[in-house]
C-alpha cells in the first residue's frame, strides 16, 4: 500500500494503491484547503468506501442473480462483499494497483486481474491536474480468451451540505427493486429532476439516469465554489446515491455520490447491452471525465 501526491497552486491530490483510489481531492487558496470529494476519515487504514473516490472496472454496480449470457456462453460471479448477495462494482475497487508513472503532476496506476471471475483483463488509471482541472481516465483490454461486455465508471463521493446543488440534465431514470436493481425506466421528475441546479433529496436514491450529455455542476453556495465536471461521450449514464440513516447508521446526509459510467446497472441482463462494449481478446476500452474547480 502506497499514497501518492500530486499538487499544484489551485489543487491537491492523493490517490493510493489499495482500490486504486482518491484519498483526498482538495481545492486550494493559499493556506485554506476546500474538500471536493468527501473527507476520509484520518489514520493509515485505506478502504475504497471510505474514500473520496473510486475506479469501476471491468463494469459497475450489480448483475441480477449474478449470471448473464453472451455469444452463447453462460457465465455466473460470485458476491464480492458479505454485506450484499451481489459481484459489485468489478474488481479494480478492491484490488491494489501499481505505480509506473509519478512526476509532479501525472500519477499513472496499472492493475491486472486474472482469475475468480469470467474477466481476465488489464486496467490503467491516470489522473492529471493542469491549473483547476483534474482530469481522470480509466482504461481496461479484454486479456482473456473470449469476448465479453466491458463497462467503465466512477464512484466519486462529494460533500453534501445544506446548500448544495447539482445540475446534470437527463433523459429517463430506473426505478429499483429490493436488491438495488433496476426495474422501470421512465422520464426524470420531481425532486430527481436536475435539468437545472437543484438540491439533492434528503431520502434514500440510488437511481441511474439515462440520456446524460456529459456535463454537470455541483455548487456549495457557503464556499461559493463549485465543480463543473466534463466526461466523455462513452459516460452516457450517471448514478446519483444518497443514502439513509436506517441503511447506514453513521450517515448524516453529508456526502452524496455522482457516479459517471458507461453503462445501465445489470446492463448484462437487458436486450440492448445497457450501454456495455464488446471487447474481444486484445481489445480496450478507455474514457475520460475532467473536474474543473471554480472559485470566488
Amino acid at each position: 500500500m502506497a499514497d501518492i501526491d500530486i499538487a499544484n497552486e489551485a489543487l491537491s491530490l492523493t490517490v493510493t494503491t489499495t482500490g486504486g483510489a482518491v484519498w483526498r481531492f482538495v481545492s486550494r487558496s493559499g493556506d485554506v484547503e476546500t474538500p471536493l470529494f468527501r473527507e476520509p476519515p484520518q489514520g493509515p487504514e485505506r478502504e475504497a468506501l471510505k474514500s473520496g473516490s473510486f475506479p469501476l472496472v471491468p463494469f459497475g454496480n450489480r448483475v441480477r442473480d449474478n449470471r448473464f449470457s453472451f455469444e452463447g456462453r453462460e457465465y455466473s460471479l460470485k458476491p464480492n462483499m458479505d454485506w450484499d448477495k451481489h459481484y459489485l462494482h468489478g474488481d479494480g475497487w478492491t484490488g491494489e494497483w501499481q505505480i509506473v508513472r509519478h512526476t509532479s503532476t501525472e500519477i499513472v496506476l496499472v492493475f491486472s486481474h486474472r482469475s475468480g471471475t469470467p474477466y481476465v483483463y488489464e486496467a490503467e488509471q491516470r489522473f492529471s491536474i493542469d491549473g483547476s482541472t483534474l482530469t481522470t481516465t480509466l482504461s481496461v483490454t479484454n486479456r482473456g480468451e473470449f469476448a465479453l461486455p466491458f463497462g467503465l465508471g466512477w464512484h466519486p463521493y462529494f460533500p453534501l451540505t445544506k446548500g448544495t446543488t447539482l445540475k446534470a440534465a437527463a433523459r429517463s431514470c430506473w426505478d429499483e427493486d429490493s436488491s438495488w436493481l433496476p426495474t422501470v425506466e421512465h422520464p426524470v421528475a420531481a425532486d430527481t429532476d436536475f435539468a437545472q441546479p437543484r438540491g439533492l433529496p434528503r431520502r434514500w436514491v440510488n437511481t441511474v439516469f439515462e440520456g446524460w450529455n456529459g456535463a454537470a455542476d455541483i455548487a456549495w453556495p457557503e464556499s461559493g465554489i463549485s465543480l463543473r465536471i466534463d466526461a466523455d461521450p462513452i459516460f452516457s449514464r450517471y448514478l446519483v446515491f444518497v443514502s439513509d440513516p436506517a441503511f447506514d447508521a453513521g450517515y448524516d446526509y453529508d456526502f452524496f455520490c455522482f457516479e459517471p459510467m458507461s453503462h445501465s446497472a445489470d446492463g448484462h441482463n437487458m436486450p440492448s447491452g445497457g450501454g456495455l462494449v464488446r471487447l474481444a481478446p486484445g481489445e480496450s476500452l478507455t474514457g475520460s471525465v475532467r473536474y474543473t474547480c471554480q472559485r470566488p
